[in-house]
């Protein structure tokens, strides 16, 4: 694999051009937006701290080992990450809490910051501040090029609407934004893939994502789409490092490129689109 000069681009060999892309797809959190930032975190800790100890534990590599199961779930509903934990749980002996109760309270963690951060873009902060470094630049490159743009999320819809109209974001897909749900069947984003390639009656030769979970960009290219990798390390937004982690398991779902955000925005939109 290798990285372009320009901009910390890594090329995998997978990638070649698509010139006839027409669609491109967005996961929301983490790929668009920073509202949610630090959620990993959020759930190691409280996983850490609900987690019966054992023994003269490694605690270095219990959290590597929690941290990779838990982005191994990226893409999903977060319900599958409170699944799992409590299998981890009852592995150690212990009756665990229903999932619904994991869930309940990571939510309620993890709400705290989205409040705060949305209270500060309502204050007058830049929403720019939320987004992922490029991200803005990025979509409205791609909109003049005439591609027809999505956001495809595990978070709940009415969240993802609400959060992507904050961000000043809504205004570029025109409707076009797609969320998680509790109804039954479940919510499955290789669904809402299929249903955009029927409606809009492309071929996924077509399609391009934006990912940081290894679940869109496996479906995109299960589909024969282009995938692209966002795997920030978010301990320094806009700091354009990697996160390992996230780059071994999106490169393992099949993605053809891996970028740390969007500040390489005009040589990434060359690289994928050469031709035009």
């Amino acid at each position: 694999m290798t990285a372009t000069a320009a901009a910390p681009i890594e090329i995998c060999p997978s990638f070649t051009p698509r010139p006839g892309i027409t669609h491109a797809v967005f996961d929301f959190d983490g790929t668009l937006s920073l509202i949610r930032h630090g959620w990993p975190d959020i759930m190691l800790g409280m996983f850490l701290e609900m987690l019966p100890p054992r023994a003269d534990e490694d605690s270095s590599a219990l959290r590597g080992e929690l941290m990779h199961e838990m982005l191994s779930f990226n893409g999903k509903q977060t319900i599958h990450q409170m699944v799992a934990f409590a299998e981890r749980v009852r592995a150690r002996g212990v009756e665990p809490r229903e999932p619904q109760c994991y869930l309940a309270e990571y939510t309620l963690r993890l709400e705290r910051d989205i409040a705060r951060r949305s209270q500060q873009i309502r204050n007058g902060a830049s929403p720019d501040s939320f987004v992922v470094p490029g991200g803005r630049a990025l979509i409205e490159r791609l909109q003049a090029l005439g591609l027809k743009l999505y956001i495809l999320s595990a978070t709940l819809e009415p969240f993802v609407r609400q959060e992507a109209a904050l961000l000043d974001l809504a205004r570029y897909f025109d409707g076009r934004i797609h969320g998680g749900h509790e109804r039954t069947p479940p919510f499955s984003k290789g669904k809402v893939f299929d249903r955009i390639l029927r409606e809009e009656g492309i071929s996924g030769a077509q399609l391009l994502s934006f990912g940081d979970g290894p679940v869109e960009l496996h479906h995109t290219k299960e589909l024969g789409g282009l995938a692209v990798a966002v795997a920030s390390d978010e301990t320094e937004i806009g700091s354009g490092r990697i996160h390992e982690q996230k780059r071994t398991q999106l490169i393992a779902a099949g993605a053809d490129l891996v970028i740390p955000d969007y500040q390489c925005e005009e040589e990434l939109v060359k690289l994928l689109l050469s031709e035009r």
